[in-house]
């Protein structure tokens, strides 16, 4: 069992859970995940690692409450424990050996760019960090990315922080005031991706982009996790998350996403009502 020692809401529908998993903290690096259970019946739900203490023996998780498991891993307190929590899966990003880096986060995806952003600035990189949310009230980790970037942007889609405008928008500014990125990573909504990956694309810079596309064993078997990179089919789990998004079909992947859109929203209708009706009765 793996002991919830941490909880923390960011904002209304996002969490942090810091959880105690030794093993999995001890080869924890960014760009990896986990897959976790919350009991014996529940689905197998990965989830980027967000941060993790070797010392302590913890790993953090950041998770916005959108599903029926999500919202179940929401209602869990400080002191519980969750069945599984199986980790570090795929492959860590390589980071070492640029200079200045910009790291991009759209929305929750800012929760997985944390520590890519982390571990650059630890290995001497001049980190620019750029963040978007739709308004001021869903904006996290300000103070988290403040400290591990020599430059921090967040901008909202309504200007509701004074900084109105799209990632996209931001990263352009930056680069047209003479800030020569050796990689641009981002992370966050596909279509922010592949917008991102379309810009650096016109100044020739390097670009990773995290996948995360519907994933269930998370060791390459059941091919859930398929993507299109370079012509070629790769699977998140093992190959990834991490791409070059200048190879990548994001409008497969899109495509894919929805797939299963009607099918979660059922499942979701359905658990809504079971846990209204133990409310009520």
């Amino acid at each position: 069992m793996y002991k919830i020692v941490r909880k923390e809401v960011l904002n209304s529908a996002v969490k942090l859970m810091e959880i105690e998993a030794p093993y999995v903290a001890r080869k924890a690096e960014p760009g990896q995940f986990i897959i976790f259970r919350i009991d014996e019946n529940g689905e197998r739900v990965p989830l980027t690692i967000a941060d993790s203490d070797k010392e302590k023996g913890t790993v953090t998780i950041i998770f916005q409450e959108v599903g029926k498991t999500t919202k179940q891993l929401g209602t869990l307190e400080e002191g519980d424990c969750l069945l599984d929590f199986v980790g570090p899966l795929g492959k860590a990003s390589h980071l070492e050996g640029y200079k200045k880096v910009a790291v991009i986060g759209g929305g929750l995806g800012t929760a997985i760019a944390y520590p890519q952003a982390k571990k650059l600035h630890k290995l001497g990189a001049e980190v620019h960090v750029i963040t978007g949310f739709r308004n001021k009230d869903l904006i996290i980790l300000e103070k988290e990315m403040a400290e591990v970037s020599d430059r921090l942007v967040i901008a909202t889609d309504d200007g509701s922080n004074g900084n109105k405008g799209f990632v996209t928008d931001m990263l352009k500014k930056l680069i047209e005031e003479g800030n020569r990125y050796d990689l641009v990573i981002a992370i966050g909504p596909l279509i922010m991706m592949k917008m991102v990956s379309k810009l650096t694309k016109e100044y020739g810079i390097k670009t990773l982009v995290s996948m995360n596309p519907v994933m269930i064993d998370g060791t390459g078997m059941c091919g859930g996790c398929r993507l299109t990179v370079g012509g070629k089919t790769k699977f998140a789990c093992v190959d990834g998350p991490d791409f070059d998004g200048h190879e990548v079909d994001f409008d497969e992947a899109m495509r894919r996403q929805m797939m299963y859109k009607n099918e979660e929203k059922r499942v979701l209708e359905a658990h809504e009502c079971r846990m209204e009706g133990m409310k009520n009765a």
